[in-house]
């Protein structure tokens, strides 16, 4: 029985996008200590504004202010904080409507327990000491003794000076990932510069890398199989764009990356091709692995290269295109 492993994953990339009057008007408006909603054709006071109503699709424009004050309409305890979360001790995910607002805004409730957080409790915004014009600029929300009153939103033009017109935000995922049996094998194998598969009993096709099931008969898979080294370029794709905040991939652009049916194979697994011009790679190349990291646990082929072999017919992967 392979040893089933398991190891701590990131996925993790920058997403930026630019902003539409509304939103511009928003984040900026929270820069300068403001925070503005967009009043609906029903005449619904949406906070955070959205640029379209949600109800007629129309689009809006009617900019409002709103109190800095309101009241948590739910909540949820978060007891232990992680990475990034907007408070480093415990604290209380809320929605709160603000004062003058028809619709609640997700943020963080400083408190001291969950004993000291209830539905209906007034709170306000407690402002970051340095703001930059996104949420972030909202620090968190505090409680607040004061009367809920009768605000009246007020029109606001929703014109800043030197406005935020676009923002760039992490998005990070931070997960244990087991991949099960069949790749802890296959997993195990690389390290080995070897390249494992499993056969399906019913249809005798082997898959790489393997899923401990066929996805073709649903039966379970056990027979390993050793595959490659060598294999075949089925398609590909020439990649234009240099990756971004990638570890171990800073790579010159334009490269090639191909689906490469390792010989003995019947799934297509990808690649990077190099040890050729990028504009040279075609369907049928014939391709070996360059392999790295030896004896640093398990690894992928660094890339593939041609082994000088006359191209494959095209009738030998037509299947695995």
């Amino acid at each position: 029985m392979t040893d089933v492993l398991s190891a701590p994953l990131v996925v993790e990339f920058p997403f930026t996008r630019s902003l539409g009057p509304v939103q511009s008007a928003f984040l900026t408006g929270l820069r300068e200590g403001t925070v503005l909603g967009v009043r609906t054709e029903d005449g619904t006071v949406l906070v955070p504004p959205v640029e379209y109503d949600p109800v007629t699709a129309n689009e809006l424009r009617d900019l409002v202010e709103v109190a800095p004050t309101g009241t948590v309409t739910t909540w949820a305890w978060n007891p232990a904080p992680r990475r990034d979360q907007p408070l480093g001790t415990p604290f209380a995910w809320v929605l709160v409507r603000l004062d003058g607002a028809g619709t609640a805004l997700l943020h963080a409730l400083d408190a001291p327990g969950p004993d000291a957080v209830r539905t209906g409790m007034r709170v306000r915004i407690r402002w970051a000491e340095t703001r930059t014009g996104a949420i972030t600029d909202i620090a968190c929300f505090e409680p607040y003794g004061g009367d809920p009153g009768g605000f009246e939103p007020a029109p606001h033009t929703g014109l800043f000076a030197d406005p935020v017109t676009g923002i760039v935000t992490p998005a990070r995922l931070d997960y244990v990932h087991t991949p099960g049996r069949a790749q802890s094998a296959y997993l195990t194998a690389l390290e080995g510069h070897r390249t494992v598969g499993e056969r399906c009993p019913a249809c005798s096709k082997v898959y790489v890398p393997p899923r401990g099931a066929c996805p073709t008969c649903g039966v379970a898979t056990a027979e390993q199989v050793e595959v490659g080294p060598r294999g075949t370029v089925t398609t590909f794709c020439i990649v234009n764009i240099k990756a971004a905040h990638t570890a171990n991939l800073d790579l010159e652009v334009p490269y090639v990356y191909a689906h490469i049916a390792l010989d003995g194979a019947d799934l297509a697994l990808h690649g990077r091709i190099a040890g050729i011009p990028y504009d040279q790679v075609r369907m049928g190349l014939r391709v070996e692995p360059v392999w790295t990291g030896a004896g640093q646990g398990p690894r992928h082929p660094d890339h593939y290269r041609p082994t000088g072999e006359p191209d494959a017919d095209y009738d030998t992967y037509k299947e695995l295109v």
